[in-house]
């Protein structure tokens, strides 16, 4: 018998799949560089957010070269109600695993590479030694490749996420994922303010390293509660907010509410850059290492620009 992908859902009642409109379309790209990309990732036995999580804009970004990998193995010890990654006992570290990641970032050319990870609560860390470690480890070996970290929150693991720090990546993210009213039904293992806090800390550790955040619409949230989302994360002084629409992985998944108007993504986006944030990407199809490279790039032009102005302490 097939072990189901995801136990913690197998008693939710179904919510059907709402049909998609014009709007959300994913790019379909006949690439040799997507086969690469694929080829690359499966040698090297290596996960990627982009396969877990079945992301919509896998065509585009692989064949752009632009694949987020995913460390620490392919099981969740969480059980997000949004989310797709598969969720049990995770197997034990693959300790070559950071030599196989920077490996593959070598192989592949990239010129900015996006390290997550599932959840592992079962480690003493959380992983962060680990995160550090791949880090490290893809610095060395690629000394011209910007690295973007996606990290857990490191939830009940005190002051591990510090050793992520340490490994001095260009842009630390986190995802705040939803609004505080719905954490309990969405993010069930997580803390809406614990979240808030590992941003603000690893901005007060490092406040030249670039930190960012990402929160998904059609979930049930209302515009006033988004708009408070942004000045708490402005109030832990992220840089880089992305805003994207939920789409509902499986029957079993978090019912999604309704799909959000491209128009409204365009006036979150006004209003969030007028609160201060370095760089906002806002559209149906955004996602938190969507267009990484590009957005690292723009991300470095605006802090330069708002130096000019005010210097950084």
């Amino acid at each position: 018998m097939t072990k189901p992908r995801h136990p913690e859902k197998e008693k939710n009642i179904i919510s059907p799949l709402k049909k998609k409109p014009d709007w959300i379309r994913s790019k379909i790209v006949d690439s040799q560089i997507f086969f690469k990309t694929k080829e690359v990732v499966n040698k090297n036995n290596l996960h990627t957010v982009c396969q877990e999580a079945n992301c919509p804009n896998i065509t585009e970004c692989w064949s752009k070269k632009h694949a987020t990998f995913m460390i620490m193995g392919d099981t969740c010890t969480r059980g997000c109600a949004f989310c797709d990654v598969k969720t049990g006992k995770p197997s034990p570290l693959d300790k070559l695993e950071p030599l196989k990641v920077s490996k593959a970032v070598k192989e592949l050319e990239l010129n900015h590479v996006v390290i997550t990870s599932v959840d592992r609560d079962d480690l003493d860390d959380g992983g962060a030694n680990h995160f550090k470690e791949v880090v490290l480890e893809v610095k060395k070996n690629n000394p011209n490749t910007t690295i973007e970290v996606l990290t857990p929150d490191f939830l009940k693991k005190g002051n591990a996420y510090e050793k992520v720090v340490e490994a001095n990546p260009d842009v630390f993210n986190h995802n705040i994922e939803t609004v505080p009213s719905l954490y309990l039904k969405v993010r069930p293992g997580s803390r809406y303010f614990t979240s808030l806090e590992l941003l603000k800390m690893v901005k007060n550790k490092n406040p030249h390293l670039f930190t960012k955040s990402g929160i998904m619409l059609g979930l049930g949230e209302d515009k006033d509660e988004v708009i408070q989302v942004m000045d708490d994360l402005r109030m832990a002084n992220v840089d880089f907010l992305t805003i994207g629409q939920y789409l509902q992985p499986s029957v079993k998944h978090f019912p999604l509410n309704r799909y959000v108007h491209p128009d409204e993504f365009n006036e979150l986006k006004n209003i969030a850059l007028s609160k201060g944030f370095l760089l906002v990407s806002s559209s149906p199809l955004t996602r938190s290492s969507y267009h990484a490279d590009e957005d690292f790039k723009v991300l470095k032009e605006a802090r330069d620009k708002s130096l000019e102005c005010r210097p950084l302490q």
